[in-house]
C-alpha cells in the first residue's frame, strides 16, 4: 500500500496530534493552498470525496504534497463550500492561493453533528481573548475511515483575528 505521508498507519491520513493546534495563534503566511469548490446541500457536502481524490491525485502527480497535511474548509453557503489543500508548489491547471491573516485555533473532537456547538464554543473562546471572531475555517484532520481507525474524530476551527 502506497502511503501519502510517511507517518501514516493507514496509508491515507496520518494520526493527528491535537497539542500543536489547540488554543494557538496561527499564521498561514506564505503557505500555498490548492483551491477548489465542493457542492453542498444545507451545508452537507455532496461531492467532497470525489473532489478530494481528484485533487490529491493532481497534487501527487505534480509532486506538490505539503510536508504536513492541512485542508481548510469554508462552508460559505447552503449549496457550496471552498476547500483549500496545502501544497508545496503551484499545481498546473488549478487555482493556487494564500490564505492571509492571523487566526486563533481550537481543537474539537466528536461527531460532525456537533459543529454548530463547536462554532459557538470557538466564538466564546475568541471573545474571551478580547477579540471579535472573524471568518472561520474548519480543518477536518482525517477522513471518516481514518477517524474510525484512530478512534478519534478531531476537527480544528480557525477564527481570523486580524
Amino acid at each position: 500500500m502506497e502511503t501519502l505521508y510517511e507517518d501514516s498507519e493507514t496509508g491515507c491520513c496520518p494520526k493527528f496530534d491535537p497539542v500543536p493546534w489547540d488554543e494557538k495563534e496561527v499564521s498561514f503566511e506564505g503557505k500555498l493552498f490548492l483551491k477548489d469548490r465542493v457542492k453542498t446541500f444545507l451545508h452537507i457536502p455532496i461531492n467532497f470525496g470525489g473532489i478530494m481524490v481528484k485533487d490529491m491525485g493532481l497534487i501527487q502527480k505534480a509532486d506538490a504534497l505539503a510536508e504536513k497535511p492541512l485542508m481548510l474548509y469554508d462552508g460559505d453557503s447552503l449549496f457550496g463550500a471552498d476547500i483549500f489543500i496545502a501544497v508545496s508548489k503551484e499545481i498546473p491547471g488549478k487555482e493556487t492561493v494564500k490564505v492571509q491573516g492571523k487566526f486563533l485555533s481550537k481543537v474539537f473532537e466528536g461527531n460532525f453533528k456537533d459543529s454548530g456547538k463547536w462554532v459557538k464554543e470557538m466564538q466564546a473562546y475568541v471573545k474571551s481573548k478580547g477579540i471579535q471572531p472573524g471568518k472561520m475555517y474548519f480543518f477536518y484532520t482525517t477522513c471518516p475511515k481514518c477517524a474510525e481507525y484512530y478512534g478519534k474524530n478531531y476537527v480544528v476551527i480557525f477564527s481570523k483575528i486580524d
